[in-house]
């Protein structure tokens, strides 16, 4: 399956924010839920093995949109690597807030994810990924993940990972016993690195900061990217929490 999906806002004369571009095609099917809230509701399953997946979004200059979905995202075998492509435009002083329930892996599955972020002069973002390895009980699929993000047309952030590789993941250099993994990308810059249980935060070069954690479940993995996330913001970074 080729599937493509689209997100672009406008600002009105008012000065608000406008879903001028709704586009969908199953299994991405958006909904707008809010004056500039959208939501992904899964209408077929998938990504499925050899599907080939695009969303792209784009947010006006001094608009905000925020993207969420509905459910989890399963990742199932086929015939083949599935790919999802996420590219994303922030204008000059717009607000995007990206933050979809977990993507699980299902036992078997092939899947690439590549997220491709360009943020223009005071543009903001805030962006969540979190994957789940395997359903209850099962063994993870493979996942190679890969995140890109532009600012003012220098490179901010490159990073990739791969997850579902039984000689890696089990690895205490790697993934461990975790069953979970996740990454806050924030355009706010934490004052100072901070560290606790499964949780790193970790100011980048420029003006951004990157919150990364391992958990053994979805629920745990989720409060300690929150806890990340409100290091990275407070006046003061925190010490000795614990993000449970």
């Amino acid at each position: 399956m080729r599937a493509s999906a689209a997100v672009a806002t406008s600002r009105a004369g008012d000065g608000r924010t406008v879903v001028s571009r709704l586009a969908s095609a199953p299994p991405l099917t958006l909904r707008q839920t809010g004056p500039h809230t959208v939501h992904l509701v899964s209408t077929a399953a998938g990504p499925l093995g050899g599907d080939l997946l695009a969303l792209d979004l784009y947010v006006a200059p001094g608009t905000t949109l925020e993207l969420g979905s509905v459910a989890a995202t399963l990742v199932l075998p086929g015939p083949g690597e599935s790919e999802l492509l996420v590219t994303a435009h922030v204008g000059a002083g717009g607000t995007l807030r990206f933050a979809p329930e977990p993507t699980v892996l299902a036992a078997g599955c092939a899947h690439r994810l590549l997220v491709r972020l360009t943020l223009e002069d005071g543009a903001s973002a805030f962006w969540r990924e979190e994957i789940v390895f395997g359903r209850h009980g099962e063994r993870s699929g493979r996942c190679r993940s890969r995140f890109d993000v532009t600012r003012d047309g220098l490179p901010l952030l490159r990073q990739e990972f791969t997850a579902g590789d039984p000689d890696l993941d089990s690895s205490p250099a790697v993934y461990g016993p975790a069953r979970c993994v996740g990454t806050t990308f924030l355009t706010a810059r934490a004052k100072e690195p901070a560290v606790a249980e499964g949780v790193a935060v970790l100011p980048l070069a420029g003006p951004g900061t990157l919150v990364s954690a391992l958990a053994k479940d979805a629920v745990q993995l989720r409060s300690r990217l929150e806890w990340g996330e409100r290091t990275a913001v407070a006046d003061e970074p925190a010490t000795g929490a614990t993000p449970w």
